[in-house]
């Protein structure tokens, strides 16, 4: 918790923010739903293999949340400049770094979607490729070389190891991981609202409003996804999706001095990186997938005898319970985990 006093906010930047937070849901609707007829009729579409008869969704919809909360980023900054939103000096900066994160992260996203499945990138290729995602914040990050660590340690200073070396680690590590668990309707935009929910409101304890707005903004934008991409999803997220919102963690956790919350939040993506490392051992061809088996009646069969992904651990453990495991089961279960996680952090972060 801040040592310092926390400043009020005044209800006219209150109203401002709240605008801001609607603009990006409704930019999100309509470019989701524009997206998803213009993906139908340039024949961008993928099967939904957790669905028996494999139908064929739109794909690639992420694009339209990047592009949406980068929006919503430079109507912020318009506010600012304009003294309409808090003081006009601050943050402007990080701001402009964010948008271009976002932006870039969206495009090699929106790259991978198109000839990610049709050439066969290898997962080396595609951690390459999200090098670049990393570049504004590295330029903006090279007078700041301290970072909190847990105690006894506290703040320590790494000098120009902090902007050359950490800040790409966890741009390129956050935009990878959030790629791993994937798969399900509604999984990754579900997964990205819990986390940047959790990360406004941290932001609000602590005193840091345009933090907060900004990750309330990412959850706006994500809550009108949901309503296409839940179960049955109209349109597919892709990596426009979960390489935008694992840039956007990042940014979020290094601007805001949030790292710890960070990493606590990628609890369940650190388990799905080990066993995807797990699962590739076991299978040398690399073709282990997160889809269950769909049956007839919709339910799904665990796909292989062990358990190679966290989707596959919510089947099995679902299946404890109850006799037959549906897809939305595992994504709820899933998100209940996370929110379990995030809760935690939240109390980890009051008692500090």
């Amino acid at each position: 918790m801040p040592t310092l006093p926390i400043p009020p906010l005044e209800m006219g930047e209150v109203v401002l923010s709240a605008g801001v937070l609607a603009v990006s849901f409704f930019i999100t609707l309509f470019l989701t739903q524009k997206w998803i007829r213009s993906a139908k009729s340039a024949k961008l579409l993928g099967k939904d293999l957790n669905k028996y008869e494999k139908p064929l969704v739109p794909e690639a919809g992420g694009i339209a949340v990047a592009l949406a909360v980068c929006f919503s980023l430079q109507i912020y900054i318009f506010l600012k400049t304009f003294r309409l939103l808090g003081t006009p000096e601050t943050h402007i900066i990080d701001a402009f770094a964010i948008s271009a994160t976002v932006l870039l992260a969206g495009f090699i996203g929106f790259t991978d979607d198109i000839l990610g499945w049709k050439r066969g990138l290898t997962q080396f290729k595609k951690v390459l490729l999200t090098i670049p995602i990393a570049l504004p914040l590295i330029v903006i990050n090279a007078p700041h070389t301290i970072m909190t660590l847990p105690d006894p340690i506290g703040q320590f200073n790494f000098g120009p190891v902090y902007p050359l070396l950490l800040v790409p680690i966890g741009v390129i590590g956050a935009t990878n991981g959030f790629n791993l668990l994937a798969g399900y309707n509604g999984l990754e935009a579900g997964m990205g609202l819990i986390i940047f929910t959790t990360f406004g409101v941290a932001g609000l304890i602590v005193g840091e409003y345009w933090i907060s707005l900004i990750a309330f903004i990412v959850s706006a934008s994500l809550l009108a996804f949901l309503y296409f991409n839940w179960y049955p999803a109209k349109v597919f997220p892709g990596d426009s999706l979960t390489y935008s919102i694992g840039s956007l963690i990042a940014a979020i956790a290094i601007l805001g001095n949030m790292e710890r919350l960070a990493v606590w939040l990628f609890f369940l993506y650190f388990i799905e990186g080990l066993l995807y490392f797990r699962a590739r051992a076991l299978d040398k061809a690399g073709d282990v997938q997160a889809f269950g088996i769909p049956n007839e009646d919709g339910s799904l069969e665990m796909p292989y005898e062990k358990i190679c992904d966290t989707t596959h651990f919510a089947i099995w453990f679902l299946k404890k319970v109850k006799k037959k495991v549906y897809e939305r089961d595992v994504v709820r279960f899933l998100l209940f985990v996370q929110f379990l996680i995030a809760f935690s952090g939240m109390v980890l972060l009051i008692m500090m």
